[in-house]
C-alpha cells in the first residue's frame, strides 16, 4: 500500500498529537472494559475495584500509543526512533550500526530515516529478550531496506520482552519521504539503522533521539 507525503511533515502540524495506527486490538477492548465497569459501579461500588485499574491502564495506553506530529530535522539521515543511542558499532562491510533503545515511555511510531523507495520489508521470527540485552539481536524483528540517494539504507525494528508485535505501515514498492511514519513497535523495543560506508555518526552513545528530527549523519 504505497503512500505519499504526510500532512504530519508540514510545519503547520506542529503540536498535534494523535493515536498511532495499529493500536486498536490493544486499546479498544481495554477502553471498553473500563467504560463498562465504570457504569457498573452505579449498581455496586465493588465494581470500582475493577474500574479503577482498567481506567488507569486505558490512560497509560493512550500515553504509550501517542503519535505526535513532527517537523522533520535536517540531515541526509535522521533518527527513525525516539529513544537513547545504546551502541554505535562498525560493521564488517564498512557500514556503522546505530542502535536506539526505546523505553515504554517513548513514542513507539518509527519513521523513515531518508527519502526513497521501500525495496523490502522482511519479518524475521525470533525471541523476546529485553531490547537492551546483547542477545536481542536474535529477537523477532522486521528488516527494512530503502533505496535512497545514499544507496541502500537498512533499518531494523526489534521487538523486546514486552513488545511482541511489530506493525509495518508500508510495503515493498512504497515511496517515502524523509521522516514519514513507516511502522509501530508496541511498547519498549529497539531500532537499528545502518549508516553507509564513509558516513560518520553525528550522535554518540547516550544521545537522546527524536524520530524524524535528530540528525544521525555527521556534516
Amino acid at each position: 500500500m504505497p503512500r505519499g507525503p504526510e500532512s504530519g511533515l508540514a510545519q503547520s502540524a506542529r503540536g498535534r498529537v494523535r493515536l498511532a495506527r495499529g493500536v486498536s486490538p490493544w486499546l479498544a477492548p481495554t477502553a471498553a472494559a473500563a467504560a463498562v465497569t465504570a457504569l457498573l459501579t452505579r449498581r455496586s461500588p465493588r465494581w470500582a475495584l475493577a474500574a479503577a485499574p482498567l481506567a488507569a491502564l486505558t490512560g497509560g495506553m493512550l500515553w504509550f500509543f501517542r503519535d505526535p506530529e513532527r517537523v522533520p530535522g535536517e540531515g541526509r539521515l535522521i533518527s527513525p526512533a525516539d529513544g537513547v543511542v545504546q551502541s554505535i558499532d562498525p560493521w564488517p562491510d564498512g557500514r556503522t550500526r546505530v542502535a536506539i533503545f526505546m523505553s515504554p515511555l517513548n513514542v513507539h511510531v518509527n519513521r523513515a530515516p531518508a527519502a526513497g523507495t521501500v525495496t523490502s520489508v522482511e519479518h524475521v521470527p525470533g525471541g523476546f529478550v529485553p531490547a537492551f540485552n546483547k542477545d536481542s539481536d536474535k529477537n523477532e524483528r522486521v528488516v527494512w531496506h530503502f533505496d535512497t540517494v545514499l544507496g541502500d539504507i537498512e533499518m531494523v525494528q526489534i521487538a523486546g520482552a514486552v513488545a511482541r508485535r511489530i506493525v509495518p505501515y508500508l510495503f515493498a514498492g512504497a515511496k517515502v519521504v524523509q521522516g514519514e511514519r513507516v511502522g509501530l513497535i508496541r511498547f519498549g523495543s529497539r531500532v537499528d539503522v545502518y549508516l553507509p560506508e564513509g558516513i560518520r555518526p553525528a550522535v554518540t552513545v547516550g544521545t537522546r533521539t527524536v524520530a524524524g528530527v535528530t540528525r544521525l549523519d555527521h556534516v
